[in-house]
């Protein structure tokens, strides 16, 4: 059985980081921090979108700013052609 989230991967979706910074409804002064993780897709971003529109639509806590963070886990592999051969004893 293959986990969901490998699957997503091999269709082109990566480890997204979102650091998100929202005010506190009753503290408008201070700042709040969230951390969201998920596989997404760079650079559109949908998976992140759509919990930001949740978030806007749902939460009371105005945002204040958003950084992301995005890596693509499977890559292709790295060759290098390699001249000679080292023996050890």
């Amino acid at each position: 059985m293959v986990s969901k989230e490998f699957m997503r991967q091999i269709e082109g979706y990566g480890l997204t980081t979102a650091h998100i910074l929202y005010r506190i409804p009753d503290h408008p002064g201070v700042l709040q921090t969230y951390v969201w993780q998920d596989y997404d897709l760079a650079p559109r971003f949908p998976v992140l979108t759509g919990f930001l529109d949740f978030w806007k639509r749902e939460l009371e806590g105005p945002l204040h700013s958003v950084r992301v963070a995005h890596s693509q886990l499977i890559k292709p592999a790295e060759f290098r052609a390699v001249n000679g051969v080292l023996t050890l004893h």
